[in-house]
């Protein structure tokens, strides 16, 4: 394969992201091993510097996560290289309630049609971080599900691989389709995959029927069975190499403290977890594909989001 081709198929890669938001979350539960907190607390303030978030205006009251308030962390997965921004190319919106202790992963597909804020136009949801970062990654996403986003986690997809690994691998339950992709078999049943065979399974598209909704869900598959396996760390061995990763490749504005209070307070949500996809239309407009998403679809997720917020 050449380096083109790699390099294209790392950036259609879409999942590595998501997986590291547990892992930042996840790897929180190592803070109650007294002898490795000094280097969680120092990870977590290493992707906490340079933060361009701080909390939406959509809050008509301050969010007090040491309280358990509901909250929303926004997923960006980009595709980083030296001077490119890139684009981000998973958008998924983790909103947890712990009073109900449910957690709704909705994924927003990257072709969405939307106002770009502070951009002044239509355009796909995905070009709203080349245009302007997370800031404007991050409004556009308020815009369009008119709900507010607390926190982002941002990551660097080429972390994705080494994060599986650190963790000893995921296990995943492959129960819709069959196929193979980069020189791996994926059947029916219960798979334990490493970080090469997690990076093919999520980036499998064309072959499958659903396209990128198919995609979407396996990328949600691997992301729960990253929050699954990472609350299970106990190895000081394998937190070394979990923030090794984390701390190079993974930005947020949760500070430590509030990391510490959603490992306390909302840790139950991710036993019951719902998987929301956007549903839309294919259109093309000037020879551009866009996903069309419905008045009344877009109305649907609002409401669904907005009940799990306490939003009203």
């Amino acid at each position: 394969m050449d380096s083109r081709s790699a390099k294209r198929k790392k950036k259609r890669s879409g999942l590595k992201i998501a997986l590291i938001v547990i892992g930042v979350i996840v790897l929180i539960a190592a803070g109650g091993i007294y002898y490795v907190y000094g280097s969680v607390k120092s990870t977590a303030n290493k992707m906490h510097e340079g933060s361009e978030w701080n909390g939406s205006d959509k809050r008509k009251g301050a969010l007090t996560p040491d309280k358990g308030d509901p909250l929303s962390i926004l997923i960006l997965g980009v595709d980083e290289r030296q001077g490119d921004r890139g684009r981000s190319d998973t958008l998924i919106l983790v909103t947890v309630n712990p009073k109900t202790n449910k957690m709704v992963m909705t994924s927003i597909p990257r072709d969405t049609r939307t106002e770009i804020v502070g951009k002044g136009k239509e355009d796909k949801i995905n070009h709203a971080y080349a245009f302007g970062g997370e800031k404007m990654a991050i409004k556009t996403v308020e815009n369009f599900l008119d709900v507010p986003v607390d926190y982002y986690v941002k990551v660097n997809m080429e972390s994705f691989q080494g994060l599986v690994d650190a963790l000893g691998g995921v296990t995943v339950d492959n129960e819709r389709l069959a196929f193979k992709y980069d020189g791996y078999n994926f059947p029916k049943g219960e798979l334990k995959l490493s970080g090469k065979e997690a990076l093919a399974y999520t980036r499998m598209r064309k072959e499958d029927p659903q396209g990128d909704f198919g995609r979407n869900a396996r990328q949600r598959q691997v992301i729960s069975a990253i929050i699954n396996e990472g609350a299970q760390v106990s190895s000081v061995t394998k937190m070394g190499d979990i923030l090794d990763v984390i701390g190079s490749n993974v930005k947020t504005n949760l500070t430590f403290d509030e990391m510490k209070d959603i490992q306390s307070k909302y840790k139950g949500a991710r036993n019951n977890v719902d998987n929301v996809e956007i549903k839309g239309n294919s259109q093309m407009i000037n020879g551009i594909y866009y996903l069309i998403v419905p008045d009344e679809e877009r109305t649907r997720i609002q409401t669904m989001l907005k009940e799990q917020l306490e939003i009203s």
